[in-house]
């Protein structure tokens, strides 16, 4: 078809199948805007006929906050399933704008990916996913930055801070405490940035480099990949160094 050469994916279109053989999307009904069954969903895990030779682990940190200059959005470089989901949401929403002549709101593509995934509750199938966005136009009722989180099993939640992932529990350490409406673009990255350096050195699921992402009304920008790996130990050093120069002040200070 002429919008599948346009938004360059060639699908393919299975028959009607019932066995076992057939594609797990097929046989589950899942579908995408125009209805039809596609071949490229996601198989059973039983469906894997070598097993692994040893058990896979998996883990990562992401993490996004709103604050008065938009939504800042960080995440280390160990996330995989959910680059697919990526590509397949990212083919849904420009068809809608190819369809309606605008693009879907954040609100919107947040629940097109839960009736995606929702067809997969009760498989081994985990993606959590963070939509990030700033909403506004003439045909939206509200304008400003939006964030949802999305499930595997189809839950999503609207709210201002979140943080997936193994890693999770120490990025919300630093979160808590630091994220204010108030902040400026360089503190609100300051923190993502420690966040995310300090859940990579205690989570051995996490690590490798950070991405960090701005949204706002201007569109979005991304600085470049960082390597947080020797970041914890700078800083400790970096502590350490001011702690020490302060108590020679102080010592210098007590002898006069």
């Amino acid at each position: 078809m002429a919008l599948q050469d346009l938004c360059n994916y060639h699908d393919i279109l299975v028959d009607d199948a019932t066995s076992e053989s057939a594609p797990f999307g097929k046989r589950i009904g899942f579908k995408n805007m125009s209805g039809l069954t596609l071949r490229n969903t996601p198989p059973l895990a039983s469906s894997q006929s070598v097993p692994l030779p040893f058990p896979m682990s998996h883990g990562t940190t992401t993490l996004a906050f709103m604050f008065q200059g938009g939504v800042l959005a960080a995440a280390d470089t160990r996330s995989s399933y959910c680059a697919l989901w990526k590509r397949i949401l990212a083919r849904e929403l420009r068809l809608y704008q190819l369809r309606h002549g605008r693009r879907l709101s954040t609100g919107g593509a947040a629940k097109l990916l839960s009736h995606m995934l929702h067809p997969f509750k009760g498989t081994k199938l985990c993606v959590a996913a963070t939509l990030c966005g700033w909403d506004g136009g003439e045909k939206q009722s509200f304008s400003g930055p939006r964030l949802f989180y999305v499930c595997s099993d189809g839950t999503r939640l609207q709210g201002s801070l979140f943080s997936v992932g193994s890693g999770s529990p120490y990025a919300y350490s630093i979160l808590d405490q630091g994220v204010e409406w108030k902040l400026t673009v360089d503190e609100a990255i300051s923190i993502a940035r420690e966040a995310v350096y300090r859940a990579t050195h205690r989570d051995a699921y996490s690590g490798n480099f950070v991405d960090i992402y701005h949204i706002s009304s201007k569109g979005w920008t991304r600085r470049s990949r960082e390597d947080l790996k020797e970041e914890y130990y700078r800083e400790k050093e970096k502590r350490t160094k001011e702690k020490r120069d302060v108590a020679g002040l102080d010592s210098v200070c007590a002898e006069k």
